[in-house]
């Protein structure tokens, strides 16, 4: 036998008894599991009350007729006077479980419940009005975690169960066979062990934040959730479902309505839909950039999107970019600009402001040369989404709702801040 032969029957010997070891390990874990609440008493927790809470988390704000209102994530929706935005005054609270999202069209404010979508007449915007449910339009929808361990598919897959109102962490343990694990290691991270837990403006409608997961074209709400784009007809006073839910991929994280498109922001990108006929939405290009959280704003067919890094957003990048969507099929970008950890965004009549750092405002009429036209920057707080309206800027940050008067962009004036978390 020849050196070469015994140098391959040698390796192959020893790779044939590697892979036959059989060593069992035990190893443990955490994991998050469901707290079920049954579906009756979760769907007849809706109260309203005209007596003030205080706000103790920030979440998504709309502003319509001179009220903001707050959903405050997973509690319900804060009603604030503001009139007078140097003088905001909170008049009620909506209990709303599993509410992250809202909007208003024609004096109606419809929220998200976790699955279910629910509708409010606020004509009357300090003491709205019930009025419906619809019932499983958001059947991926569950609380959020704040944790990386993952969840119990098989639990939450459960519905006679009822509804996922919170989570658990428990510790768990399991086996593995030890030589299976070696021979995948190389191609493969922990997949054992994550097979366990890891599953698949106009006067009659209302603003919302660069983080919004609702936005209204015409009479319909478009709602992004997860994988999925969610399409409501809105012309009469209860929603209609007028299509199936759309897979765009990417976990969609926000939605931005402009002219006839949609834009929404992913991890990995912006995705441009066309709606002009809304109840078959046609895909029509995107925009990759770093893998992280990515609200974005558009004016003037430029669209300005924040990368950010941490928590569940991915890779080490923070950044502005610029992007040139005046073809929507073919988006180009203008320019990039490094930041600390931005979030949350607004543009009005080239005017950028931008949470960041605290907030940050810049002349962004031309963006190749925004960095050198800022014209304000207010630091100390954790600012999180903004909207700009009528030369009122009013922010929402970690520890309150700021505002500001930006009607001389060279002496931008702060208003009020209305406490949050205290």
């Amino acid at each position: 036998m020849s050196k070469l032969k015994f140098m391959f029957l040698f390796a192959g010997v020893f790779l044939l008894a590697a892979c036959s070891e059989y060593v069992e390990e035990t190893y443990t874990y955490k994991i998050n599991e469901p707290v079920f609440m049954a579906v009756t008493e979760f769907r007849n927790s809706v109260k309203v009350s005209r007596i003030p809470q205080e706000i103790h988390k920030q979440g998504k704000i709309c502003f319509y007729k001179d009220y903001l209102y707050i959903s405050e994530p997973d509690k319900g929706i804060h009603i604030v006077n503001n009139v007078d935005p140097a003088n905001p005054k909170v008049v009620g609270f909506i209990e709303i479980l599993g509410n992250a999202d809202i909007t208003v069209l024609n004096d109606v404010l419809y929220a998200d419940s976790y699955i279910d979508l629910v509708w409010f007449d606020i004509s009357n915007p300090a003491a709205p009005v019930p009025e419906g449910r619809k019932e499983n339009v958001f059947p991926t929808a569950i609380p959020p975690m704040d944790n990386f361990y993952g969840y119990d598919y098989e639990l939450c897959s459960d519905k006679t169960k009822g509804v996922i109102v919170g989570w658990e962490v428990k510790e768990k343990s399991g086996t593995y066979n030890k030589s299976r694990w070696w021979w995948w290691r190389g191609g493969m991270t922990n997949d054992l062990l994550m097979a366990e837990s890891y599953a698949k403006s106009g006067s009659n409608t209302g603003i919302t934040g660069s983080m919004a997961r609702f936005s209204i074209y015409k009479n319909y709400l478009f709602t992004v959730l997860n994988n999925y784009m969610g399409v409501f007809d809105l012309s009469q006073r209860t929603p209609v479902v007028v299509a199936d839910s759309i897979y765009v991929g990417w976990d969609v994280e926000t939605i931005f309505s402009y002219k006839d498109y949609m834009f929404l922001g992913t991890p990995r990108g912006m995705l441009i839909y066309n709606v002009t006929n809304p109840v078959k939405p046609v895909y029509l290009s995107s925009f990759q950039h770093f893998y992280g959280c990515d609200p974005v704003v558009v004016e003037n067919d430029k669209a300005f999107v924040t990368v950010r890094s941490g928590n569940m957003c991915g890779q080490n990048s923070n950044e502005l970019i610029i992007v040139d969507v005046s073809n929507v099929k073919a988006p180009k970008q203008l320019a990039s600009y490094a930041m600390t950890s931005p979030k949350g965004l607004g543009i009005d009549n080239g005017t950028l402001f931008l949470c960041d750092d605290g907030l940050k405002v810049y002349d962004a009429s031309d963006p190749m040369v925004m960095m050198g036209k800022q014209l304000a920057h207010y630091k100390g707080m954790d600012g999180y989404d903004v909207i700009p309206y009528d030369k009122t800027l009013m922010m929402i940050a970690g520890d309150g709702i700021y505002q500001y008067d930006y009607t001389d962009l060279n002496n931008i004036k702060p208003l009020s801040k209305l406490p949050i978390g205290q």
